[in-house]
Order: structure tokens, then sequence, then C-alpha cells
């Protein structure tokens, strides 16, 4: 039986590359495409081996050819972190909004059903708790951060104008706060800077006073939550994430604790439009999908400190240049 074909873009990322392990498990042909701005081939290096892998190195920015059938698209192209988006902020802005038309263009020339990879930043600074897929969101358009929420938001609204006008096969998942082997140690996140921070002997920075909370989900939970969506027959947004909700000072003793590390927490100022409090209503995704993480986060952060612990020790001696977010 001939393999049904997969694009993924930004397959070279964190969350990419461990979709095209999934669609490689599933039995899927997978075609993987990056321009690496932000994305490592060292992520997916393992499947360039495979008769079923293809990788393309490509902006989707720019008209996107694929030769033959294509069944599924999966859009995951995108700065996903403050020190990316703040550095390059019109690529980010590009890929939510050109990006996103190309990709629904080779959607409805396909025939393909596309998911498109949306955010819990599309909240904001939310005033509603937890968010719900029906919260519009308390969103800074000309904020530091306006440049990837606005591009997300446009994403989505784009994404239902080809559902509605064209009819094409559309799936929205919000993805919040995630973690797991292939995050970037110092893309800039909390979870990272943390762990980067420990391994270095330093002392954990932490915005504010801590006590704003983030809900953070393991990586192959997320991907499951994913995979059940795009196999669904639900085309509005859907908050994927795990609801364990934690202030951020608690997570940072939480390293400590995991890291055996003696060293202090310091405090410096709250980021601008820093989003105070952050947990998913997943109730949707139970009812539609039967999905709820399974990995709790103790066992999740031991094996992400295993894996940042086994990169070669320049990696994570590197220091970033800013640790700009709690996100």
């Amino acid at each position: 039986m001939k393999r049904k074909r997969v694009l993924i873009t930004g397959a070279a990322g964190f969350l990419g590359s461990h979709l095209a392990d999934r669609f490689i498990k599933e039995g899927y042909h997978v075609i993987a495409m990056d321009n690496l701005i932000t994305g490592d081939l060292r992520n997916i290096e393992h499947l360039f081996k495979l008769e079923q892998f293809e990788f393309y190195h490509h902006d989707v920015s720019k008209f996107i050819h694929i030769s033959g059938d294509l069944h599924f698209i999966l859009h995951f192209a995108s700065p996903a972190s403050p020190i990316d988006y703040l550095k390059i902020p019109i690529q980010t802005l590009k890929v939510g909004s050109l990006g996103t038309h190309n990709c629904l263009g080779l959607a409805k020339a396909k025939n393909a059903r596309i998911l498109v990879a949306s955010t819990s930043e599309v909240y904001g600074d939310p005033l509603v708790h937890p968010q719900t897929e029906e919260y519009w969101g308390n969103v800074n358009p000309v904020g530091p951060r306006g440049v990837y929420d606005e591009a997300k938001r446009f994403q989505e609204a784009m994404t239902m104008a080809y559902h509605t006008f064209h009819q094409v096969d559309t799936r929205i998942v919000r993805i919040f706060n995630t973690y797991g082997p292939r995050m970037r140690l110092n893309d800039g996140r909390a979870l990272p800077a943390f762990i980067g921070q420990a391994l270095r002997g330093e002392d954990l920075t932490v915005f504010g006073d801590g006590s704003q909370t983030r809900s953070f989900c393991y990586v192959d939970d997320l991907i499951e939550g994913i995979y059940r969506l795009l196999l669904s027959d639900y085309h509005f947004p859907v908050n994927i994430g795990n609801p364990d909700e934690i202030s951020l000072l608690d997570f940072a003793k939480e390293i400590l604790e995991l890291t055996g590390n003696k060293v202090k927490i310091i405090f410096k100022p709250l980021p601008v439009d820093d989003p105070k409090q952050r947990e998913p209503d997943i109730s949707k995704a139970k009812q539609i999908l039967g999905w709820e993480p399974k990995v709790n986060r103790k066992e999740g952060l031991k094996i992400t400190y295993n894996y940042f612990k086994s990169l070669p020790e320049e990696e994570w001696r590197k220091q970033p240049k800013e640790f700009v977010s709690s996100k």
C-alpha cells in the first residue's frame, strides 16, 4: 500500500522534529521543510537515511512547490522563543502571514488537510483564567511580543477564512508551554534558561516576584494531542497543554531540587507584557479527542535535564545573550 504523504514545515525545530518522528513511526512519507533560521538539522539527521523521509531547505514565506500527492500539511514554521522573535520580528510576521497563506494555498491545490500551530500567546496577558478557546485574549499589538502574538492571531483568521471560503479542511492547535529533549538550551525561555543556569552553576533568574504562573506539558503528550486533532473532524481551535499550573518561583525551586545545585534564586524586573497567568482549559481536548497529558512534571523534567546534561559541555556553557521572558 502506498504511504500517505505529509509535509511538516519547521521540521528541524523542537516540535517539528518530534512530529517527523511520530509520522515516520505511523508509516507516513514525511516531507520536512525548514529554512534553518532557528531550526537545527541535528534534530532530524537520524531520519535522513530513511527512504520515506525527504528534506527541503526552503522558506515557506516564499512560494511552496511539492510534486505529487499530498495528504496532510502541518504548519509549524515560526520562531517561538522571545529571543528569536525580538531579533527577527519581520521574519516572524512573514512566516505567520505569507507562510500561512502559502501553506493554505498548497492545501487547497492538493486537496490536503492542514493543521496550523497556533499558541497560547493569542490570549496575551489573559484576563480569564484558565483560558478557554472562546476567550478572545488581551494582546498588545504594538508591544515587543506583538510580532509573535499578532502573527499567530492573523494565522488563525487566515486559516478560518480558507476553511469557510475555500472549504479547505483545516485544524488549529493552540499550544501551551511545552518542554522536552531538543529544546534549545539558550532560547530565552524559563525552563531551558533555569536548567542552563543550573548546569553552569549560576544563580537562577526569576522575573518579577515569581508569582506568575505557567503550565508545562511534556513534548510526547503534546505530539499525541496534535496527532489526534489532525485525525479528528473538528476545525475550530483546540487548546493542547498541561493544566498543572505552577508559579515560576516554585518552578525554579523544582529545578534546583532536580539538579542538586546550591545556587540562589535572584529576581529581576518583569518584562513588558509578560503574562501573569497561563493555564489551559483542556475540556475540548478531553471531550473531542479523548486526550489529556500523561507525563507528570517530575518525570518529564528528569528526562529533559538528562538530555541537556548529555550535550557537549560547550553547548550549555554558552551564555544566552539575554533571558527575556518567563514564557
